[in-house]
C-alpha cells in the first residue's frame, strides 16, 4: 500500500511538472509574438483600422502665426527707386535686427527681427505690430504701413527665415532648417533620417508653440489619414518625439531572430526551473 502511494505521488509531480513547464512554454511563445516588430508597426500610410486611427474629421494645414524671436524677410517693390533702397538694402549689405551686416546668404535684403512687443521696426514707418498674423496678413499690415511715407503704391514680399525644427528620440537627435512654406512630416522625418525600427510610431509627439502658449500633441504616423489632419504639415519650432517601443527589450525583427530568441531563452528557463524544482530521488528499499 505505501508503495502504490509513492508512485502515485511521483506521478502527480510529474503531472505536475509537465503543466508547470506547459503553462511556463506557452508563456513564453506568446511573450515573444507579441514583441515581433512586424509590418504592420512600421510600415507608412496604411489604412485606418482598429489599432491605426483615422484623421478624416480633424483640421487640415493650419497657416503659422508669427511670433516673437522669428525673423522676417522683407523686400518693398516700388516705382520709386530711392524707397526700393531705404527698405530693401544694397547687393551686399542686409539688416538683421537693425544692425547692418553683410556676407549672409540673403546680401541684398532686410530681415527684421520680431521684437518682444510682437513688432519690426521698419525705416521711415516705425514699429509695426505683426505677431500672431499669418505671413497672408503681415503682407497686408506691412503694404498699408509703408504706403503712408509714399504716394505711389507698393507690394511687399514676406517670408519667415532661419526656420527649424527639431528631432529628439528614437537614436535621432537634431535640428533641421525648414527650406519650403510648406514641410509633411514624411519630409521632415526623411530629412532627419527616419525613425528608427524600435519607434514607436504610433506614438508621436509634437511639441508646438501655439498663440495659447506650448502644446503637446500626440498621433500616430502609420495612418494614411494623416494627411487630412494637423500633424501632416510641421510648425517652425516644432519639437518632434519619438519614444521607443515598450518592448524593446524582446523585440525580433525576423522569423529567424524569434525562433533564436525563443529556443535561448527555453532553454535557460528549463535551466533555471530544474535548478529550483530538483527532482526528488525514489527512496531506497531493503529487504528483510
Amino acid at each position: 500500500m505505501i508503495k502504490i502511494e509513492k508512485r502515485l505521488t511521483k506521478m502527480y509531480k510529474q503531472v505536475l511538472r509537465s503543466k508547470l513547464l506547459y503553462v511556463f512554454t506557452l508563456m513564453l511563445v506568446a511573450g515573444i509574438l507579441s514583441s515581433c516588430i512586424t509590418a504592420r508597426k512600421v510600415n507608412y500610410l496604411q489604412k485606418p483600422s482598429g489599432a491605426i486611427p483615422a484623421y478624416k474629421g480633424d483640421i487640415g494645414y493650419e497657416e503659422y502665426n508669427i511670433s516673437g524671436a522669428d525673423k522676417l524677410y522683407i523686400r518693398v517693390y516700388s516705382p520709386d527707386k530711392d524707397i526700393n533702397t531705404i527698405f530693401n538694402g544694397s547687393s551686399s549689405q542686409m539688416m538683421m535686427g537693425g544692425t547692418m551686416q553683410s556676407g549672409s546668404d540673403y546680401t541684398d535684403l532686410y530681415t527684421y527681427q520680431v521684437k518682444n512687443n510682437g513688432a519690426i521696426n521698419l525705416p521711415l514707418v516705425g514699429d509695426v505690430f505683426l505677431a500672431g498674423q499669418t505671413i497672408r496678413e503681415a503682407k497686408k499690415t506691412v503694404e498699408n504701413a509703408i504706403k503712408t511715407t509714399m504716394k505711389d503704391d507698393c507690394s511687399v514680399d514676406v517670408r519667415i527665415v532661419g526656420r527649424y525644427f527639431s528631432v529628439i528620440g528614437s537614436r535621432i537627435n537634431g535640428k533641421y532648417p525648414i527650406m519650403r512654406e510648406k514641410m509633411n512630416i514624411f519630409q521632415a522625418m526623411a530629412m532627419a533620417g527616419d525613425i528608427g525600427t524600435f519607434g514607436d510610431r504610433s506614438k508621436i509627439k509634437v511639441l508646438r508653440e501655439t498663440p495659447n502658449g506650448p502644446q503637446i500633441k500626440v498621433f500616430d504616423i502609420r495612418s494614411k489619414d494623416i494627411i487630412n489632419s494637423e500633424f501632416y504639415y510641421i510648425q517652425p519650432n516644432d519639437v518632434i518625439y519619438i519614444q521607443d517601443v515598450k518592448s524593446q527589450f524582446f523585440s525580433v525583427t525576423s522569423f529567424g531572430s524569434a525562433l533564436s530568441t525563443l529556443f535561448s531563452t527555453f532553454s535557460f528557463g528549463m535551466l533555471i526551473y530544474y535548478l529550483a524544482v530538483p527532482e526528488k530521488p525514489a527512496p531506497v528499499t531493503t529487504s528483510n
